[in-house]
Formats: C-alpha cells, sequence, structure tokens
C-alpha cells in the first residue's frame, strides 16, 4: 500500500466509515487528502489495477488547501501560487476538481472562478465537477446542501448551462475563457474568493511571444484584479520558450522576472527525478508507470521531455542561435567596453535599454568575453546612475559604447561627466546581418565569443531572435563585439601575424 495511503487509514473504524455521514464529514474536514479517498476515489486510483497512490508533489499541494482554509487576516496579493510540474501529474485533478469540492463542502470557498485557455478547455472543468454533484452517491448522501442547485427568484435552478453552478449551500463555481469579459465580476455583491488558472496558454504551434504579451496583459490587468485578496492558483506545463509558465520557471531559478515580482507569485516548480542527496535519485511518483525511474531515465536527453517533464524548453529550432551556442569560460581582457543600446521612451509599449558589458582581447587571437548583460527601462538621470552602478560593479570598464540610431546626441547629455571615455556608434548594417555577423563568432572553431557565466536573459533573447519581443541585449553585445572583431577575420591569420614563423 502507498505509505501516504496507509498513513491516511491509520486509526480509521472501517465501520463507522461505512456507516455514518456524521464521521466520514468530521474525517475530512481538515484533510483533503483523505476526502479524495472517501469520495473521489475514481478520481485518483489507476484505472487499470484501482490502485490508489500519491506523488510527494500531491501533499505538498494538499498542506497549501488545508491553510487556506483556515483563513486568517489575508493581504492583498498574499497567496498567489503557481505550481509548475510534469504533464499528467494531476495538477487539473486536484486543484480544479478535489481541492475546490472540498472547499466548497466546508464553506471553505463560497465563490471560486476558473480560467482555461478557451471557454471549452473551462467548461470541462465546470462539468466533472457537476457530475459529481449531480451522480456520486456518497457526496449527495452527506453533503445534501451542497448537491442541490440553488434556485433563482423563479424557484428555477441556477447555472450549468451559462458557465457556472451556483449550490444550495451559497457555493458558487464559475468556469470562463480566459479571453471572455471578466472585468468587476460579482455574484450577489460578492467577489471571488479564489481565482483557478489553467493552461491558459495555447500549444506552441498556436502561440507566439506577441499573443503572449497579450495573454500576460489580460492576467494582470484584468483577471488577477478581480479581486486582490483572493487565494489564487495558476498551474500548467511550459509551452514555448519565453511564455507566462517560462517566465514563472526562469522566476523560480532566481531571475528577475519583473512581472511575476511585481504580481506576488510564490512558484513551486516540481521536477520528475527527485535528488536524494547521496548521489542517489527517486521519482516524484513512482506508483505510475509513466513516472518509473527507468522510464524517466530512458527518455532524459530529448527535447520532449526538456519541455514537458523539466518545464525547461530548448529552442532546438531557432533561426539564429541555439544552447549549444554559448559557451562559458574567462580570459584576461586589456579592454572592457560597456555597450549602451537605448530605448527612446519608458512607455510600456516601448523597447528596453540594452546594457552589456564586454571585455576584448588580442591574445593569442581577438576574441570577446560577455561579462554580464542588463534590460532596463530607465531614461535620463535614472538611467544615468545605472551605468555608474553598473560601472562600480565592473570597475574595469575602459570605454562605453552608444548606439546612436535611436535619441541621436541626446545620450551624450544624459551620460555627462562619465569618468571614461564615451564613443559612438551608428548602425547602417540591417540588424538582421549584424545578428548573423554576431552569430558567426559565436559558432567559430575556436569560438571567438564566451560568456563568462550563463547569462539567461540575453540568451534567451538570442534563442528568441528574430521573433523574439525585444532584441536590446543582442544588439548591445553585437554593437562591442563587432567593433573589435570583424566575422571574416581568419583565427589562424590573426595568429601568424602575431607570432610569425
Amino acid at each position: 500500500m502507498d505509505k501516504t495511503l496507509s498513513r491516511l487509514l491509520e486509526g480509521v473504524n472501517q465501520e463507522a466509515l461505512t456507516a455514518s455521514s456524521e464521521y466520514r464529514r468530521a474525517l475530512c474536514r481538515t484533510d483533503p487528502l483523505l476526502f479524495a479517498v472517501i469520495y473521489l476515489r475514481h478520481h485518483i486510483s489507476n484505472p487499470d489495477t484501482g490502485e490508489i497512490t500519491f506523488a510527494e508533489a500531491h501533499e505538498e499541494w494538499a498542506d497549501l488547501a488545508l491553510k487556506w482554509a483556515r483563513p486568517g487576516i489575508t493581504r492583498p496579493r498574499d497567496n498567489r501560487h503557481a505550481f509548475i510540474a510534469p504533464r499528467n501529474l494531476g495538477k487539473s485533478t486536484w486543484w480544479y476538481l478535489i481541492f475546490p469540492l472540498w472547499w466548497a463542502a466546508y464553506e471553505y470557498s463560497h465563490f471560486t472562478v476558473a480560467f482555461a485557455n478557451s471557454d471549452e478547455q473551462a467548461q470541462k472543468h465546470l462539468k466533472s465537477l457537476t457530475n459529481e454533484l449531480n451522480q456520486n452517491e456518497l457526496l449527495r448522501l452527506d453533503f445534501e446542501a451542497l448537491c442541490k442547485r440553488k434556485n433563482n427568484s423563479k424557484n428555477s435552478p441556477e447555472g450549468d448551462s451559462r458557465g457556472f453552478r451556483r449550490c444550495g449551500n451559497g457555493f458558487t463555481f464559475v468556469a470562463k475563457g480566459i479571453d471572455s469579459q471578466s472585468l468587476g465580476m460579482k455574484i450577489d455583491q460578492r467577489r471571488p474568493d479564489t481565482i483557478l488558472l489553467d493552461d491558459i496558454e495555447p500549444d506552441e504551434a498556436n502561440y507566439s511571444l506577441y499573443q503572449k504579451a497579450g495573454r500576460l496583459l489580460t492576467l494582470t490587468d484584468a483577471i488577477l484584479p478581480l479581486e486582490e485578496s483572493a487565494n489564487v492558483v495558476l498551474t500548467g506545463t511550459v509551452t514555448m520558450l519565453g511564455s507566462i509558465v517560462h517566465d514563472l520557471v526562469r522566476a523560480n531559478k532566481g531571475e528577475d522576472v519583473e512581472w511575476v515580482q511585481e504580481e506576488n507569485f510564490q512558484v513551486h516548480h516540481h521536477l520528475p527525478i527527485l535528488d536524494n542527496g547521496d548521489g542517489t535519485e527517486r521519482s516524484i511518483w513512482p506508483g505510475r508507470d509513466i513516472f518509473a525511474l527507468d522510464y524517466l531515465n530512458a527518455h532524459r536527453h530529448t527535447r520532449q521531455y526538456a519541455k514537458n517533464q523539466l518545464n525547461d524548453p530548448k529552442a532546438v529550432d531557432s533561426e539564429y542561435w541555439s544552447a549549444s551556442d554559448f559557451t562559458y569560460g574567462t580570459f584576461q581582457c586589456p579592454n572592457t567596453y560597456l555597450s549602451i543600446d537605448g530605448a527612446v521612451t519608458t512607455k510600456k509599449t516601448s523597447d528596453y535599454t540594452g546594457i552589456a558589458v564586454v571585455g576584448v582581447t588580442s591574445e593569442p587571437y581577438r576574441r570577446a568575453l560577455v561579462k554580464a548583460s542588463y534590460q532596463v527601462k530607465y531614461k535620463g538621470a535614472d538611467l544615468r546612475d545605472y551605468v555608474l552602478m553598473v560601472m562600480m560593479k565592473h570597475p574595469e570598464v575602459n570605454c562605453i559604447l552608444i548606439e546612436t540610431n535611436q535619441g541621436g546626441d541626446m545620450w551624450l547629455e544624459v551620460l555627462h561627466d562619465m569618468p571614461v571615455r564615451i564613443l559612438t556608434v551608428h548602425q547602417n548594417v540591417k540588424k538582421e546581418e549584424r545578428a548573423a555577423r554576431l552569430l558567426a563568432l559565436y559558432q567559430a572553431v575556436p569560438t571567438r565569443v564566451m560568456h563568462a557565466e550563463p547569462l539567461p536573459g540575453l540568451e534567451q533573447e538570442m534563442m528568441q531572435f528574430p521573433k523574439g519581443l525585444f532584441d536590446d541585449q543582442i544588439d548591445a553585445v553585437g554593437t562591442a563585439v563587432l567593433r573589435w572583431i570583424k566575422p571574416e577575420e581568419k583565427v589562424r591569420a590573426a595568429m601568424s601575424v602575431r607570432h610569425p614563423r
């Protein structure tokens, strides 16, 4: 027997469990896992064997669901959680059926709204929930008020066909596609206390970074403001490099993702294979064949595993850079540029300003070391202060390069009284051609451009080029590198000049 199931059933009076509604209700009041075992066994058991097993993540989710059942003083944006997990781990079953039913049964939630990528997908969540309310005999016996429909003023049952279910105990469940109108949603003057977001992005073939920007705006400007103090759950698997869910994964790794910080999401990134700490590994859900350790290891090297299990997509189909083009290391650089690709405005729709710190050397041949890369929306005095801060972190900088295609000589006015000389650069070559020249240097053998350490923001931008939303960091790096190294320069020729026979 699964150890979690064994623990749940320990001390349970089997005779009373069979005979007494009051006993069953009392058992499950503070245990959503036991609620699932008793009332929703058909959703969590193996369809072939009938066996019930739990993933480690399921217990973590249940602990959080229980905390929400004991509300204290909730501050705005206090309980926003994102659960990023491998496919088939049961995210939708637990977060869009089991926990909502448990919250509703004990009146821990009064108004839950669930959003999905489409109305059809959202309706499936509603149908699963209403099927239990209408057909689950044990649930109907023990929670009669929950399973009855609330009648309207004409004494007719409300809901279901219009995307919601109103229950006799006062609970309301609404299901919508994320792009449907939702501003100001209220039921009897009550706003949602729980907001669920399930796979709100389409598959990669039907999605782009431009569509992602619109979907993110819907999330932050329309959905989350429905109730600032609501409990929020966002579940998903990465559909595309640079997607909303990928942003959450990056934030969990410690990267600076502005919207994740602003919206105060706590990210739980579940991996399929876990480290035991002694050199051995274990599966997150050994009770299921698709999570058997041997099966996972057999597919561990594939792109599908990285994307669907690790939620770490690789842009192997990129038109320009791929992950294999990045080489890491360090070497002495007699000179270091601070390169700026500037934006004229700082509006939400404007470009960012890219800043790169690039060291260069001639020994044993011309090459460049990208030490740091930044993306900011500062202008004027704030931008000047930021540049000075970067220079404090990198005191070896002895020259500033500014691309003046946007803003012209304005940049000389902004960056006045710098401690190093400033050189301006006006680009006459198309962006794509400059990127191709820069890529050739990354791919040269031996490489002409290295990164001092992984630079996730820059590297993601490179792998998304030219389809990405931004390319300012690429331009900042390219301005410095291509000023120093010409792609057509052959390494062998450069070495022979410096070391004649």
